[in-house]
């Protein structure tokens, strides 16, 4: 079998040899020979960031986003009073029955736009005593499927919780407004679910709003679960909890164009052993969800959205947590989008006036024009994975040396075919390991493995799949083989 591989340097430097033409190929080691034979022609490295072009219909979709009916839902939502998880299931009028029972109507009159392809579920189950759930208490989820044409199937999921709290989390009769937290993040789900369910993409949408977030993740925790449980292959989840506004209204200088997003680093299932493979070859910043928030920046950008996104390297805010901990819990990738500087005195508050300082959850807190933002930002991000091939599967780095030798300056990646039939093939992405993103992309073309002459020590290396309209999917990081 002739081999070939991606030369070192002559007379160069590193950075000119990373942007050099390059040549993939098999390396001739037993591992890498079972792969599929690279066949492409000899091709360069350029850069791995977005081009800019965006599909025209994602942008038409942007503009339809609208700040009126945002803020008609949270006005909706703060209606009900409360909606404390342990409040009336009954009331048609106030507690988080009522509150369910209007998002499931919103739900099916959407889902009614979209051709069949969008079904409704009101997802309940009876959550055990435990932990600020003194009785044994319902708990619904409301979730909006928008069935995708891929198969097999992967999904992508958006949550905003939809119950509220005061100061007593165990406080279910005070007026609990909710109006950033969570109202918010809901009117960005049910205005997403309107602007979707009449388009279809590869991928399969999940719009949700889940309870029993402030009593303990629940009602999330529960749906991803019950997504594990079915083998449900989720590529992207990100939750939006408390995006109301831009400006915190407590003196600090307003931030109405950014939005955070929270990404951890070791993925919250895995093993000590996994840990500790993760430190061994310095991947503490490459886990599924770093991987996520990479991919939503680059599909995201300000000059499609109007929105920075500030991209944070850490689980949830200090020691605290949202609904998509749930889905990290599974092992999925997922984020959380939130304001850039929260109020305290407008979360987890009974509403009333302190030394003069007003206290709740107050829909005047809330800047309807900074919620559409945000929503801008969840659809860029949504239609981006939704549109894309799914991410690489299988990921391998192999690092057995040839015989009689203690290592080798050669990678060798090998990956599963991804089952899109569209591709044009994959990219090898590299960075510098002190970056915080990818920088450097090399097509490989539509093969399963290739050998470069490039030293594993020195940069981090990923694979993405692309297809004939030039969308990437996100990359998909290697696990080690030995």
């Amino acid at each position: 079998m002739k081999s070939n591989y991606v030369s070192g340097p002559t007379g160069l430097s590193r950075r000119a040899f990373l942007s050099a033409s390059a040549v993939m190929a098999l390396a001739t080691h037993p591992i890498v020979r079972k792969a599929t034979p690279a066949l492409a022609a000899p091709v360069g490295f350029t850069s791995a960031t977005s081009t800019g072009n965006f599909d025209p219909n994602l942008r038409a979709l942007l503009t339809q986003i609208d700040p009126s009916r945002i803020q008609a839902t949270v006005q909706k939502l703060v209606s009900f009073g409360t909606r404390h998880t342990a409040s009336s299931q009954t009331d048609p009028v106030r507690g988080i029955g009522a509150a369910t029972a209007w998002v499931i109507g919103q739900m099916n009159a959407i889902a009614a736009t979209s051709n069949g392809n969008m079904t409704v579920q009101q997802q309940t189950f009876v959550q055990p005593v435990s932990s600020r759930i003194p009785v044994p208490t319902a708990i619904t989820n409301c979730i909006a499927t928008l069935q995708g044409t891929a198969s097999p199937a992967r999904f992508y999921v958006v949550t905003g919780h939809l119950d509220s709290r005061v100061t007593d989390v165990l406080d279910f009769t005070s007026d609990a407004p909710g109006a950033d937290d969570d109202g918010s993040g809901v009117a960005c789900v049910l205005e997403l679910a309107r602007l979707f369910a009449t388009h279809q993409f590869p991928g399969t949408i999940v719009f949700a709003t889940v309870s029993g977030e402030e009593e303990g993740l629940y009602g999330s925790t529960f749906m991803a679960q019950q997504m594990a449980a079915a083998g449900n292959d989720v590529q992207g989840m990100f939750s939006n909890d408390i995006i109301g506004t831009g400006d915190a209204h407590d003196g600090s200088k307003p931030d109405p164009f950014s939005v955070r997003l929270f990404l951890e680093g070791i993925p919250t299932n895995v093993t000590s052993n996994q840990v500790a493979l993760m430190q061994a070859v310095g991947g503490e910043n490459d886990g599924v969800s770093r991987q996520l928030g990479r991919f939503i920046k680059s599909v995201a950008p300000f000059n499609l959205t109007g929105m920075n996104i500030r991209l944070i390297w850490r689980r949830d805010r200090y020691l605290r947590a949202s609904d998509h901990v749930s889905f990290q819990g599974q092992g999925y990738p997922a984020a959380r989008f939130t304001e850039p500087r929260e109020n305290f005195d407008h979360e987890h508050q009974n509403t009333q006036v302190v030394n003069g300082v007003q206290l709740g959850d107050l829909i005047q807190f809330v800047d309807f024009d900074y919620v559409a933002r945000v929503t801008r930002v969840n659809a860029a991000a949504l239609w981006g994975l939704a549109s894309s091939p799914s991410t690489p599967k299988n990921v391998q780095i192999h690092t057995t040396p040839p015989a009689t030798f203690s290592g080798t300056n050669l990678t060798s990646l090998q990956w599963n075919a991804n089952p899109e039939t569209n591709l044009t093939g994959y990219e090898v992405v590299m960075r510098e390991t002190t970056d915080s993103d990818w920088t450097s992309a090399m097509p490989v073309g539509n093969v399963t493995s290739v050998t470069l002459n490039i030293s594993k020590d020195n940069v981090q290396f990923g694979i993405r799949a692309v297809d004939q309209n030039g969308n990437r999917s996100p990359v998909a990081f290697p696990q080690v083989v030995s």
